[in-house]
């Protein structure tokens, strides 16, 4: 039986991105990385709705050469470290590690799984039994939209300044991963029967 989910991307919704000096970027190490406020517990929130928790993200930071993919791995591990202080957890975690200019011939790929495309949640969708159609994309970018909206995904913009953009293609927008818990807690309400378990 196939479930619904919420499916989160990384940076600017669960950790903070870093200013760069062209502007903001994923962080590189984890003494950068810095959980948003109050992301705990609203993925406790949804943990408790039984509602799995998919971070789908891209990382190119191992193909730009900018850091190295154990590097990643330790934020990762950092990141599910933090949510196990408010007893929250994810049930799976998708990265695409691909860039199509990267300095890394390995990861020099036009792939199916950098977002906009979809692939990292059909991916997820497919090892983790979810249903797409009655599952959320929560991200702060135009690309986590589209590749929401391309599997039939409802769509929540979160950022206090959202782009432009990005908001075209979103079914809502919330200032951040919080107040973006609610509404799918509102949503799940008016309509429980969307769900399945």
């Amino acid at each position: 039986m196939t479930s619904s989910a919420v499916f989160l991307d990384r940076d600017g919704v669960i950790n903070a991105a870093i200013q760069t000096a062209v502007g903001l970027d994923s962080p590189r190490h984890r003494r950068e990385f810095e959980m948003l406020p109050r992301v705990g517990p609203a993925i406790r929130t949804l943990n408790a709705l039984g509602m799995p928790v998919v971070v789908v993200s891209n990382q190119p930071g191992p193909a730009k050469g900018k850091f190295g993919v154990d590097e990643l791995e330790a934020m990762t591990a950092l990141m599910k470290a933090q949510l196990e202080e408010s007893d929250a957890r994810v049930d799976g975690v998708y990265y695409c590690l691909h860039h199509p200019d990267a300095v890394v011939g390995a990861y020099r790929v036009t792939c199916n799984c950098r977002k906009p495309k979809p692939g990292l949640l059909v991916q997820a969708s497919s090892e983790l039994g979810l249903d797409l159609r009655s599952s959320y994309m929560v991200g702060d970018q135009s690309r986590d939209m589209l590749a929401g909206k391309a599997v039939g995904c409802k769509t929540i913009l979160v950022g206090a300044a959202p782009d432009a953009d990005a908001v075209t293609h979103a079914d809502h927008v919330q200032r951040d991963l919080p107040s973006a818990v609610t509404l799918i807690l509102e949503l799940e309400t008016l309509n429980p029967a969307a769900r399945r378990r």
